[in-house]
């Protein structure tokens, strides 16, 4: 099936929230375990759009949402030169290259709204997004120690950056 990777619209935001659900339950690749409830999750949505942050989906020949790539605002004004990166995609949709096509597009329009800086957090153990991100030019700056904790076990999350 053909997909294709279109800035995030209104019409998306179900689908997305749907997808983000199905993510969060593998409990592997976000911080959260299950998606917020959709009025919190389409909140979110609106306001890195009304800002003009980067949002693009990857979506199947249905307009399905089967991947995202979000850049969100940082809190601080001293601080407003950076965006947190999140990504993810459906299992389906994994090893096609659509990371990396989401990636770019978030990375571009970055850039264009002035961002110089691009944060991200991986789980140690996620071996194919961290090589993703070091393809695409992010460097290490940390290991965080016990950042995260799903069914009682720590998780380790490398801290990784992309300077303009």
């Amino acid at each position: 099936m053909t997909h294709s990777v279109v800035a995030t619209e209104e019409r998306h935001f179900e689908s997305l929230h749907q997808a983000l659900d199905i993510v969060a339950r593998e409990k592997k690749y976000l911080a959260q375990t299950q998606a917020p409830p959709l009025e919190q999750s389409i909140a979110f949505y609106r306001n890195v759009l009304a800002k003009g942050f980067p949002h693009f989906v990857a979506v199947d020949g249905n307009g399905k949402v089967v991947g995202w790539c979000d850049v969100s605002p940082v809190f601080g004004n001293s601080r407003a030169h950076i965006g947190i990166l999140g990504i993810a995609l459906l299992p389906e949709a994994r090893g096609r290259g659509l990371g990396a096509q989401l990636l770019q597009a978030a990375i571009d329009k970055s850039w264009s709204c002035g961002l110089t800086r691009i944060e991200l957090a991986v789980r140690a153990d996620n071996v194919n997004a961290k090589a993703l991100y070091e393809r695409l030019g992010f460097e290490h700056e940390g290991l965080a120690r016990r950042a995260s904790l799903i069914d009682g076990i720590y998780h380790d999350a490398f801290r990784m950056a992309l300077l303009r």
